[in-house]
């Protein structure tokens, strides 16, 4: 079990996801992983020091569903390891 918002959560039911998102004002993606998008991306939206702290305008472009955090990982690493933005655009579309 985890703790999560103050709630413990069973990790071995959870879903995972590999996720894209996309910021207009940079112009610039932005890869990762995790188990709950909407939550990720409000905080991807606040701001922080981190990279996507940079903008506000963050939306989702794309996301796959991954059968465990290690394939979400996993998947994550792969279109990372493209270095390509037409890559990734193709795999948007």
């Amino acid at each position: 079990f985890h703790k999560r918002d103050g709630f413990f959560v069973d990790l071995t039911h959870m879903e995972y996801f590999f996720y894209i998102l996309y910021s207009d004002a940079l112009d610039k993606y932005y890869l990762g992983h995790t188990s709950d998008i909407s939550g990720r991306l409000r905080r991807h939206k606040a701001k922080h020091k981190g990279f996507t702290g940079k903008a506000i305008d963050w939306v989702l472009v794309y996301s796959e569903k991954c059968k465990d955090k290690k394939s979400a990982s996993n998947r994550e690493r792969q279109v990372k390891s493209w270095k390509s933005r037409k890559m990734i655009e193709n795999l948007l579309k």
